[in-house]
């Protein structure tokens, strides 16, 4: 049928492509199709062997089989997944029964070959490597005990003893192949089946230790990525222990991957265990190092380094580790982490450098130069105060009388405008401020400062004097209308208005219709801009 074969197109596709859930639906959709078809069995036994979920893949090797014994396939299917659950003795009959069916078939005859090593070694021999009089038993042999008086040999047997695993890549060393031959008895050939079996004097040892760990070492390291995707399907759902424990399982497995240190780092992070996460990330280094790891990947461990020491508060630690993550690859992620983290370092800095008692005594040092007419100087002093103490209003009109006097009035605005922002009832402040507008030939606008100043005391002679100043400057401009069209030109928002083409078209209108500005002062925007014209004199109404 053309969709059983189109279904079973796209599950190999998807096994090709190591997408083994996808290839389990395609061939189980196939099957419900077409029940009795032996290829479709096979092909999903495979996947799920590929998915490591093996008592499957043998039900459907068994169906294989039943339904077309007569296929050295489906024996192969079988014994492979026998195989992976341990069951060695009846992998070997498995195998050896397809052989009847097809006698010529090297697959099936290089299974059953590797199988019974497997068996043999698992039998006599797990690790060679771990055992009790491991040190006792080469110090025996003349062979080995010569190497054991080179210290680095030593080294490369305690390595081998805790992993031996290892030994597969090294079976190009001369001195690994010596030592094999000094502590294996036993020769996993075909139809040997004790393992107290001597090895016949033509035994290839390198080649039957290559073939008893090769497939386990690949076993192994699938088994590994098995575990971390089933940690991360519990990390998603937040089932933070199980995920824990399929991550240890991976790391047990295959220890040099450091993409399982940086996963279960991840989990510490997330159970705010952060001391746990930062000690993880340090092995994923060292890991990652030592096994010339992606870049990236040591990047992604300082980085989460950075992530839990800003998580408990530990700024500067934090901002080392971002900094040696940038060193290993620069991303716009951590440089915008980085950035906000040396804001929150300088307001740390700042708040910690509060202190109350030390700004008055710096106040009171730039009363006294004050007084003196070293007003420069005071100003450094009433600066020191205010980093002492931020939030003291007068601190700022302090240090604003000090510009005034300066006649650096644009400092002294800010200081003001600040020291009216933190006390709106300090009428000192609005005075202050009054003045050095008034100073800076803003008539109009001091008069609204000395207006706030009133607003809180109407008696307050200082203020009174100040706004009748003002208004009788911003109302005759001293006579001369060249004075009034300069210091109306020399205020900022006066010139915005001006540049503005909309304000300038209904100037025109007003000149040549004065009926219409009644229209324009319905709109709120346009009527504040056009008060702003009168106040600053350039305009007049009559």
């Amino acid at each position: 049928m053309a969709q059983v074969a189109a279904l079973k197109d796209k599950g190999n596709a998807a096994l090709e492509a190591k997408h083994y859930g996808d290839a389990i639906d395609y061939y189980t959709e196939a099957i419900n199709l077409d029940p009795k078809n032996h290829v479709l069995y096979s092909n999903r036994s495979a996947a799920y062997a590929k998915a490591h979920i093996f008592d499957r893949a043998l039900a459907d090797a068994n169906k294989t089989v039943e339904i077309k014994p007569d296929w050295s396939k489906g024996y192969s299917r079988k014994g492979t997944a026998l195989a992976y659950l341990g069951r060695l003795d009846e992998a070997i009959a498995t195998y050896t029964k397809g052989l009847e069916v097809d006698p010529n078939n090297a697959q099936l005859r290089q299974a059953l070959k590797e199988v019974r090593a497997r068996k043999v070694f698992s039998r006599g021999f797990p690790n060679p490597f771990n055992r009790v009089d491991l040190m006792a038993k080469l110090w025996s042999d003349p062979r080995t005990a010569a190497l054991l008086r080179n210290p680095s040999y030593e080294s490369k047997i305690r390595l081998l003893e805790s992993n031996p695993n290892l030994a597969t890549d090294m079976l190009h060393d001369p001195e690994v192949l010596t030592t094999l031959s000094v502590l294996l008895g036993v020769d996993p050939d075909e139809g040997t089946e004790s393992a107290n079996t001597a090895p016949p004097k033509n035994v290839d040892l390198k080649e039957e230790f290559r073939k008893a760990t090769t497939p386990k070492l690949a076993e192994i390291k699938e088994l590994a990525k098995a575990e971390k995707e089933q940690g991360n399907e519990f990390y998603k759902k937040k089932a933070f222990e199980q995920a824990i424990e399929h991550y240890n399982k991976a790391i047990e497995l295959d220890p040099t991957d450091i993409t399982f240190y940086n996963n279960l780092a991840a989990v510490y992070f997330e159970q705010k265990d952060y001391d746990k996460c930062i000690k993880e990330c340090e092995k994923a280094i060292d890991i990652g190092r030592a096994n010339r790891a992606d870049f990236k990947l040591i990047a992604k461990s300082f980085l989460r380094i950075g992530n839990a020491y800003k998580r408990l508060k530990d700024f500067h630690n934090a901002k080392t580790y971002y900094e040696k993550s940038m060193s290993e690859h620069r991303t716009p992620e951590i440089k915008t982490l980085l950035s906000d983290l040396e804001k929150i370092i300088r307001e740390e800095e700042r708040k910690a450098y509060i202190n109350p008692e030390l700004s008055e005594k710096e106040k009171e040092i730039g009363n006294d130069l004050f007084k003196k007419g070293e007003y420069a100087t005071a100003v450094k002093h009433y600066t020191e105060a205010i980093k002492r103490n931020p939030e003291d209003a007068k601190l700022y009109s302090n240090r604003a009388a000090c510009y005034t006097k300066l006649a650096a009035f644009d400092l002294g605005l800010k200081d003001c405008e600040k020291c009216v922002e933190l006390d709106p009832k300090f009428i000192k402040g609005w005075i202050r401020k009054g003045h050095i507008l008034q100073g800076m030939q803003q008539p109009s606008k001091a008069i609204a400062a000395f207006q706030k100043a009133l607003e809180i005391d109407q008696n307050n002679a200082e203020a009174i004097s100040g706004y009748r100043t003002c208004s009788i400057e911003n109302a005759s401009g001293s006579g001369d209308p060249e004075k009034i069209r300069q210091r109306a030109m020399a205020d900022p928002e006066v010139q915005s208005i001006l540049r503005d083409p909309a304000m300038r078209m209904i100037l025109e209108q007003m000149q040549n219709d004065p009926r219409a500005l009644q229209d324009h002062l319905k709109n709120p925007d346009i009527a504040a801009k056009i008060q702003k014209l009168l106040e600053s004199g350039l305009i007049a109404i009559h």
